[in-house]
């Protein structure tokens, strides 16, 4: 079962009793471009296709039962966000007058009377709330008696739902650094842990934001507590860590006499949220200083968890040889607290990779928030946005994160050559031309396939993600590289599997011109699978 059908169904069957509606404004698909930005936990990230395959991945667990019939469960409908049209008027301003703004939302009755609207839209407008109002069964009569009415208390927290909170959590995070292979952890090496940070004892931080009501918490304190002895101690009050909530000699007592220390740190809802974005990227606060201190009376490994929805600038940490591992864990969710202690004490082989670009405090300082620009201007120094065309320096990148197994890949199967077929009388058949423009009768059924080999060659089973990019040739201002495809594929301990992934020509290696027409570069393209370079040639 999915996380988006367990969403629904506990959402039918609260809503049976009285405690839920049927509208679920989700998913977030807005690409995440600037690390400042407070909503970013609430999105997959920066790169398109990730967004894409993430929103019809949920939607679809959403409006799917087990037997995966979609009828009546939840509908895909598009419609503005709350106080919007008051915000075109009053703080965008938008438009000259307020009728001006309803009429760009086709919301306002006085656009129809001011003749700015037909009042044939604003009936469509209404109709279209009906629609998904009698899709979801609001007319028809009592609940109990319809599809999903028997739906009720025993259907929310199931051993099996929580299961999959921790599974969920678990694949979500992170393992950014693990130098020398200190992580896992043993059981039977490590006997006591210090576990230190203003979010090492939390709840409600660990399920971000627009949350629900949680079965329970697991804490990540709790979780590390059932796998060995641990000390807590908070070092700081509160994750702004300013002042007198700085309490360094327990925390610093406490490290110096474990066998290793947990450092958890990182955000919450008062630093990154709606309406709350962040100044610059370092860790609030003196947690900087907390960190260091703590390292530095450490007697064992220090282990150090982020726990934030945007990037933040860890370089002092990355370059720490004292903090041989590093996780970045989100906000995980309810049980974010034992899928963390399953990955520092290995009983889960981590997976999960980056979904943005985290920067250095320098990218921030010169690059305005409101210049949504993505492309890189020489010019004036400008350095782009995101991995597809930032140009500077990065703490860590878009994709990356470890596991505790090697994974080699080989390349079986790929392409050197892609031609492309053009009509007779074609402008290209007697000049030479930089791309074509991608035109439907071009671009039917002209795909291909490569194929990978990947050998799990660790001790540990696991799963691993295959990311396909390609550079392109660089004409019309193009991506340094761009995500084609991805696949998780999981393997056993030195097992072997092959991954299969199809290309299609004009929809995955075409980019768009300064114009705005989508364009096939001529020339050679640079495809990246796992650790392989491939070079494929498009021509005519």
């Amino acid at each position: 079962m999915s996380c988006g059908q367990v969403v629904s169904t506990e959402a039918r069957a609260m809503y049976n009793v009285g405690l839920a509606g049927l509208t679920f404004w989700s998913p977030n698909v807005n690409i995440f471009r600037d690390p400042r930005w407070g909503r970013g936990q609430e999105n997959p990230g920066e790169d398109p296709l990730l967004a894409s395959k993430y929103a019809s991945g949920y939607v679809r667990g959403l409006q799917q039962t087990d037997s995966g019939d979609p009828k009546g469960c939840f509908l895909l409908y598009i419609v503005s966000d709350c106080d919007s049209v008051d915000v075109f008027y009053n703080s965008q301003h938008y438009t000259k007058t307020p009728e001006g703004d309803a009429a760009k939302a086709t919301l306002a009755e006085a656009a129809v009377k001011g003749g700015i609207l037909k009042e044939t839209d604003f009936d469509k407008a209404i109709t279209n709330n009906f629609m998904v109002l009698m899709r979801l069964g609001f007319f028809d009569g009592d609940p109990s008696k319809q599809a999903y009415g028997k739906l009720g208390p025993k259907d929310v927290c199931t051993a099996e739902n929580q299961e999959l909170a921790v599974e969920a959590a678990r694949q979500g995070i992170v393992l950014l650094k693990n130098a020398g292979g200190s992580l896992p952890l043993s059981t039977t090496a490590i006997k006591s842990i210090a576990v230190i940070g203003p979010n090492a004892n939390v709840t409600k931080t660990i399920i971000g934001n627009y949350e629900g009501t949680p079965c329970k918490y697991t804490t990540p304190l709790q979780g590390l507590t059932a796998f060995v002895s641990t000390v807590y101690q908070p070092g700081c009050l509160n994750v702004g860590c300013t002042g007198n909530s700085l309490q360094l000699d327990g925390a610093k007592k406490s490290a110096s006499q474990a066998d290793a220390t947990v450092l958890i740190m990182g955000a919450d809802q008062s630093v990154e949220a709606e309406s709350r974005d962040r100044l610059d990227i370092h860790l609030p606060g003196q947690q900087e200083l907390l960190i260091t201190a703590v390292t530095n009376a450490s007697k064992g490994p220090v282990i150090l968890v982020i726990m934030s929805g945007g990037p933040m600038d860890i370089s002092f940490a990355k370059g720490n040889d004292l903090i041989p591992g590093i996780l970045w864990v989100g906000y995980p969710g309810q049980a974010g607290g034992a899928a963390i202690a399953d990955i520092i004490f290995g009983r889960y082989n981590p997976s999960g990779r980056l979904p943005m670009t985290w920067y250095p405090q320098s990218y921030v300082d010169k690059v305005p928030m409101t210049n949504m620009n993505m492309r890189p201007d020489p010019a004036t120094g400008y350095p782009g946005r995101t991995y597809r065309f930032y140009t500077g320096e990065t703490v860590y990148s878009f994709g990356d994160g470890l596991s505790y197994s090697a994974f080699i890949h080989h390349l079986v199967q790929a392409p050197k050559l892609v031609s492309i077929p053009l009509e007779e009388g074609h402008i290209c058949r007697s000049q030479k031309c930089e791309s074509i423009e991608v035109l439907q009768n071009s671009c039917e059924n002209l795909a291909f396939d490569i194929h990978l080999r990947v050998k799990n060659d660790g001790k540990m089973e696991g799963s691993h993600t295959i990311f396909l990019f390609s550079t392109p040739p660089s004409i019309h201002n193009s991506p340094k590289k761009h995500l084609l495809r991805f696949e998780k594929v999981f393997l056993g301990a030195q097992q072997v599997g092959l991954v299969k992934l199809n290309v299609d020509v004009c929809k995955d290696l075409s980019s768009v011109d300064e114009v705005g027409s989508q364009k096939v570069a001529l020339g050679l393209h640079v495809l990246h699978g796992g650790s392989i370079k491939h070079s494929l040639s498009v021509g005519i």
